[in-house]
């Protein structure tokens, strides 16, 4: 890995924070790295309050979306809240119907079939609205490109409500009102929410304008927090007062589709890291491998005994989500070493009866293994559909504007997005994006990066610390956890490969004559002769607390190793 060292904040500010917050310097540079410069914003900081959320009408159309829903409900329309089928979606559309069903019956859901009709707004699903007499859409983390399929859905009557963070093309649909913080006429202060965050500003909207207090829509916070995490946006701003509050929910009281999902776990006290690694993907096995409208139906039940028996057929879906990405994985990594492209400067694969809902999972997989921008093809009817992801600081949707003229229909983000192409233009479209890697991508981008904020000595190392590092979280993106750099350090003779093939390495480490830390280093087990014989070596690691056998300690969880 490159380590990239955060600039180190000046004495004067390091000093005028730990004087103003009474903490040590070490903790004053941290705060100053998350351009938190008085006590007051350390206060908030550390102790987000709903009060401190914005006011839902800075955002672009708000006006128009409450006025046209109030108006549905006057007038005893029908409204169809649809969205996407991954996380972000399904939480989104079960947030909007719980809490439109709360007082109003006339509210059905709707996911788009991922195979039948792919991402976004389809023209399948404003033909069921028009079926079913639905006067009202309300589409959730999708429909910011939906140009065509708003311009059908009004030939039938059907006005449509848009709540997005994706990028917009260059024109915006002709909806009824579109909320997006990423308009370019948007003012809202806060541009970083998740499609189901922006949902949530909806709902406040409403909840504010009925005259109801903020406190009332803490149970829906659940959904928010699994979504932020889910969807890897910034934990910072509005993101980090919505997952606190989210994330008490879910240990305090989640709702009976939450509570099933965590009980698979064995866990008690779950973080965004648990959300991200073990309710996302769950939630996500049912749009990947049947239906999305299954992972709504168990995250709006209310009955918690009919939300266990739903949980367990999800479980069992991504156990072959599991089984499936493994598998294709091997597949593609085979095809990348059969065809010579170890050293290209872009993946992009394609096999037609991979499966569609696991190919964006594979390609982070192929980026664990070559690191560097990566598209996954599979058949979809006619045509081809891929998932891509890109790596630290390479810009992905602006490298795939760039291919536009070879792709037929994109969307996404920075660092992942979706697209379709005709069949007969993949090879063209393969060496028109590699083209553009190679002349747009920092050579140094294709070595991953940690980013380490500070230096520190193992002797100041203590419980104190660990305690006030911990009340940085929720981390995530924006706000990492504290990772830090120490050297020389020394193994105390006991490091060994621990784990299945001995992949990762256990240690135990002391600098000087400070105390002896234990410490883990996942996937670092051939870093083993680095520092067998006290062999002198320098680690960045983040610190925190390990439970073992009714016993806890201080540990080490060392990121990268380096000798001396």
């Amino acid at each position: 890995m490159r380590w990239i060292y955060k600039d180190i904040p000046t004495e004067a500010a390091t000093s005028k924070l730990a004087s103003a917050l009474k903490v040590d310097r070490l903790l004053a540079a941290l705060l100053l790295q998350r351009d938190i410069y008085s006590f007051e914003e350390a206060r908030l900081f550390f102790r987000p309050e709903l009060s401190h959320l914005h006011d839902p009408f800075l955002m672009k159309d708000m006006d128009r979306a409450v006025a046209r829903i109030q108006k549905a409900i006057e007038e005893e329309e029908r409204i169809l809240v649809y969205g996407d089928y991954d996380v972000d979606g399904t939480t989104a559309v079960s947030l909007m119907v719980a809490y439109l069903r709360s007082f109003y019956s006339h509210v059905a859901s709707y996911i788009p079939d991922r195979y039948k009709e792919g991402y976004g707004v389809s023209i399948e699903g404003i033909d069921f609205a028009a079926d079913n007499g639905i006067g009202l859409i309300i589409a959730l983390d999708c429909g910011i490109k939906a140009n065509k399929q708003v311009a059908y859905a009004a030939e039938k009557g059907i006005d449509f409500i848009i709540c997005d963070h994706h990028r917009p093309g260059a024109a915006l649909p002709a909806a009824e009102a579109i909320l997006d913080p990423k308009r370019e006429d948007c003012t809202y202060p806060y541009p970083e929410l998740c499609g189901c965050g922006v949902g949530f500003k909806l709902i406040q909207a409403l909840h504010v304008s009925r005259g109801n207090s903020m406190e009332s829509l803490l149970p829906y916070l659940d959904l928010v927090a699994t979504a932020i995490a889910a969807d890897i946006v910034p934990i910072t701003g509005e993101n980090r007062i919505l997952a606190t509050y989210g994330l008490r929910v879910i240990n305090d009281s989640p709702r009976p589709g939450i509570r099933a999902l965590m009980q698979q776990q064995e866990k008690k006290d779950f973080k965004i890291s648990d959300l991200v690694f073990q309710l996302a993907p769950r939630i996500n096995a049912a749009g990947r491998m049947h239906h999305g409208e299954q992972a709504v139906e168990l995250l709006i039940e209310t009955d918690f005994q009919r939300a266990i028996a739903l949980a367990g057929v999800i479980d069992s879906m991504n156990a072959e989500r599991r089984d499936m990405d493994r598998q294709i994985t091997l597949e593609a990594l085979e095809m990348i070493r059969r065809n010579g492209e170890e050293e290209s400067w872009s993946t992009v694969v394609y096999k037609e009866d991979w499966h569609k809902g696991v190919i964006g999972i594979v390609a982070s997989r192929l980026i664990e293994t070559f690191y560097r921008p990566t598209l996954v093809f599979t058949r979809s009817g006619d045509k081809l559909a891929a998932s891509a992801r890109s790596v630290r600081g390479f810009d992905l949707y602006e490298a795939l504007e760039a291919c536009s003229d070879c792709i037929e229909q994109f969307g996404g983000h920075t660092y992942a997005a979706g697209l379709t192409i005709d069949s007969s233009r993949f090879e063209e479209f393969k060496l028109r994006f590699e083209e553009q890697v190679a002349r747009t991508m920092d050579p140094a981008l294709l070595q991953p990066e940690i980013s380490v904020d500070l230096p520190i000595e193992l002797k100041d190392i203590n419980e104190r610390l660990l305690r006030i590092l911990s009340q940085f979280a929720p981390f995530g993106p924006g706000n990492a956890t504290p990772v830090f750099g120490a050297a020389p350090l020394m193994d105390t003779g006991y490091a060994k490969k621990v784990g299945q093939d001995g992949a990762h390495l256990k240690l135990a480490v002391k600098q000087g004559d400070s105390a002896v830390f234990q410490a883990i280093g996942f996937g670092l087990g051939d870093r083993l002769e680095i520092i067998k014989g006290g062999k002198p070596f320098e680690a960045v690691f983040s610190i925190e607390e390990n439970h073992w056998q009714g016993k806890r300690n201080i540990q080490l969880r060392i990121r990268d190793i380096k000798p001396l």
